[in-house]
Parts: structure tokens; C-alpha cells; sequence
């Protein structure tokens, strides 16, 4: 059993006594001498995160993190299809919000 604590302290120390619970210990409250609580840690619910595991099923290229060639990079800049910052880019049609009825 873990230590016996009067009700009254336990009020006072109830953060000292919560920090106690959680680091392992057990601590019996009791009321006018007889044991009436009894303060434990929880269980954990889910077990504990172990890094690693993705090894066998991601695949990373060698080239990963090298330079976009630059057609890409145009791309990602907007400079795709647009050659000269007078003429806007051009728009696509955006689709019907609702079929036409006849």
C-alpha cells in the first residue's frame, strides 16, 4: 500500500500529491484515521509512439531534393505560358452551376 494521507493535507498538497500519482505512486487518503481514497496514476490508453516503421513502404529518389529543371520551375513561379507581364494569363471557363433545362 502506498502512504496514508489525511484528508485535510490532501486538500492543501492536492497538486504535489496529483504529481506523485503520476510519477508511480499510490497514496491512500484517509478520514479521520480510516482509509477512504485511494489516489493511483492512469493507465495509458495507447501505447507509447516508437519512431521508425515506414522504412519498408516510402521510397525516396536519390535526386529528391536537387534543382526543379527549369521548364518546372517556370511553372511553379508562373511563368508558363505567359511571356511578356502585359498579357494576363488565360482564364478557363468555369463550369454551369446548373444544367441547362429546355
Amino acid at each position: 500500500m502506498g502512504d496514508s494521507i489525511n484528508l485535510y493535507e490532501a486538500k492543501t498538497h492536492l497538486s504535489e500529491l496529483v504529481d506523485r500519482a503520476a510519477a508511480g505512486e499510490e497514496i491512500i487518503i484517509a478520514k479521520a484515521g480510516i482509509p477512504f481514497a485511494r489516489l493511483v496514476p492512469l493507465e495509458r490508453t495507447r501505447p507509447a509512439r516508437r519512431p521508425g516503421g515506414w522504412e519498408s513502404g516510402v521510397w525516396i529518389a536519390d535526386d529528391f531534393d536537387a534543382p526543379l529543371p527549369p521548364e518546372i520551375l517556370a511553372g511553379f513561379l508562373g511563368e508558363a505560358g505567359n511571356p511578356s507581364p502585359e498579357t494576363p494569363p488565360a482564364r478557363r471557363a468555369r463550369p454551369a452551376t446548373r444544367p441547362n433545362r429546355r
